[in-house]
């Protein structure tokens, strides 16, 4: 059974850091793109990061490049994204998910299947 499982949230203050973890359980990650997406209270699912499945190539939103890392572990198969210098803005629920695509614009929620429950990250002082 295909299944994912974020982990890894929480409450942080501004500027502090958390990491994420996506745990696969019936498929190898290092096999699939996998993707981290967000959506905050009021607000539409957005992309955050994606890590392509042929060449671990990597795509960031506008608004987390710089500060926000997605990387594969591929002997837990996992995939993680570390976040820092965490801003307000950030607090949503973080989803990751899996495609066999890698192709260009393949970084978009609708691209993307098997997601995970979700995991809250809320940035407050």
């Amino acid at each position: 059974q295909v299944q994912l499982a974020e982990s890894g949230g929480g409450l942080v203050q501004p500027g502090g850091s958390l990491r994420l973890a996506c745990i696969a359980s019936g498929f190898r990650t290092n096999y699939w793109s996998i993707g981290w997406f967000r959506q905050a209270p009021g607000k539409e699912l957005e992309t955050v990061s994606c890590i392509a499945r042929t060449d671990d190539s990597t795509h960031y939103a506008d608004s987390v490049a710089g500060r926000f890392t997605i990387s594969r572990d591929n002997a837990n198969n996992a995939v993680y994204l570390q976040m820092n210098s965490l801003k307000s803005e950030d607090t949503a629920v973080y989803y990751c998910a899996r495609s066999y695509d890698d192709g260009p614009g393949y970084c978009l929620p609708a691209a993307f299947g098997s997601w995970g429950q979700g995991t809250q990250v809320t940035v407050s002082a």
